[in-house]
């Protein structure tokens, strides 16, 4: 009779340590399946402290090498587009000085051709003003501002001359200038360069003024 209580409490032992061991488990299981305890929890975690490779198929984002290379190339269209405007800007800058360049020596042609004719010095002298550009502005090239003003009633065109002449007044030089369709009262202010040497020093000196 003893033996078989010996046993039966044996079972019951048995059945209570099975019952705590079984529910140890299932409370580190649900510690572990929670995942958002405190550090301390989560070192009793048996996933705690282990690393895997996330799987890169689930990334929304760009890999840095990507991102590198994105950047890089979006640096690099920038830096084209900046070239290709300072070009176009350049090519602009061009084109205008041509034009104007241009412009100037199509208005000294036609102001030259109007004054082959004429005899005397014209008949708008007192139209026309000259005055000295200081070489320190005009980068040390003999330059003349000529202030022409159409003082009469209606439209007109001015052809001007302007010697330039050495210390014994020998015309070394000759330039022209000119307004074209010049409204009354208003005035235009070309600039007559020398293309003579700083040296010896030549003087400007109004030549002719005609008016047509």
């Amino acid at each position: 009779m003893s033996v078989t209580r010996l046993k039966g409490s044996e079972r019951a032992r048995r059945r209570i340590l099975v019952g705590s061991a079984l529910g140890g488990l299932l409370l580190a299981g649900g510690l572990a399946a929670c995942g958002g305890g405190s550090g301390q929890n989560a070192a009793t975690s048996p996933t705690a402290g282990t690393t895997s490779t996330p799987n890169a198929s689930s990334f929304s984002g760009t890999p840095p090498s990507a991102l590198a290379s994105s950047a890089a190339s979006a640096i690099g269209s920038a830096r084209a587009s900046a070239s290709a405007a300072a070009s176009s800007a350049s090519a602009r800058a061009s084109e205008f000085e041509a034009s104007v360049e241009a412009e100037t020596q199509r208005r000294s042609a036609a102001a030259e051709k109007e004054l082959q004719n004429v005899k005397g010095r014209g008949n708008a002298l007192s139209e026309v003003a000259m005055t000295g550009i200081p070489r320190a502005q005009s980068g040390g090239v003999l330059a003349v501002l000529v202030t022409i003003t159409n003082k009469t009633g209606s439209d007109a065109s001015y052809a001007v001359q302007v010697d330039f002449k050495n210390s014994d007044g020998k015309v070394v030089e000759t330039r022209y200038v000119g307004a074209e369709n010049l409204k009354p009262g208003k005035k235009e202010q070309p600039i007559a360069f020398s293309h003579e040497p700083p040296e010896p020093r030549l003087t400007p000196v109004l030549a002719k003024a005609q008016r047509y």
